[in-house]
């Protein structure tokens, strides 16, 4: 029996590495695109300066200006493999009408393996967005991560519905299988890399807080 849950459980981690790669590779072809837009964008300004029609050149700004604001917001965080988690997940998240609130700042280069800092910040990103799915009234994600000295501060505060039980050290809710596996994925992996992390469940909200060594 334990060797078919270690089966089942390193399969579903093999299965969530993959989409986190994907969603990944997905920001990255997302970038490439506003890249090569925006010398189209650059080309079409000058051309219409050039000729000296700048009623025309201010118009075509604003029209820029409206589509930027209806497009999805790419994170800056200052490290780039966060930002691309973030913007997968937290792009994810207002597809399901989740208000999103963000404020982080990372450096670029951390102790911590960036693959380990972003499977421990999907696998709780992806709980939740799934928590926010079974709250009543406003759906919310509010994140914050800061340094506190070398260590990485990580907070986040979402809507969640009625307070979740504890079985073996996982939340119990009505769904069944591997769910719960993957707060336990993102304990392992600050656990491993000398951090804590705290995980709080009341009615109508989850928080969850983590501090990490990830300077040297």
């Amino acid at each position: 029996m334990r060797k078919r849950t270690y089966l089942k459980l390193a399969e579903w981690q093999a299965e969530l590495a993959q989409k986190h790669l994907d969603e990944v590779r997905a920001i990255h072809r997302e970038m490439r695109s506003y890249k090569h837009d925006f010398h189209s964008h650059l080309e079409l300004l000058r051309s219409y300066l050039e000729a000296g029609d700048t009623n025309r050149a201010l118009s075509y700004v604003r029209q820029l200006d409206d589509m930027l604001r209806s497009i999805d917001t790419i994170y800056r965080t200052g490290n780039v493999s966060l930002d691309a988690i973030l913007s997968a997940k937290l792009g994810q998240a207002k597809e399901n009408g989740i208000s999103v609130s963000v404020k982080a700042a990372v450096p670029e280069k951390l102790t911590i393996p960036d693959a380990e800092l972003c499977a421990a910040a999907a696998n709780l990103l992806d709980n939740a967005i799934e928590a926010c799915g079974r709250a009543e009234g406003e759906k919310f994600i509010r994140l914050y991560m800061t340094m506190k000295g070398k260590m990485l501060y990580f907070s986040m505060l979402n809507s969640s519905g009625k307070k979740l039980e504890k079985t073996k050290g996982l939340f119990r809710t009505e769904k069944s299988g591997l769910h719960g596996f993957g707060l336990r994925r993102a304990r392992s992996i600050i656990e491993a890399n000398d951090g804590w992390i705290k995980l709080n469940s009341e009615d109508g909200a989850f928080t969850t807080e983590f501090l990490v060594p990830a300077l040297p």
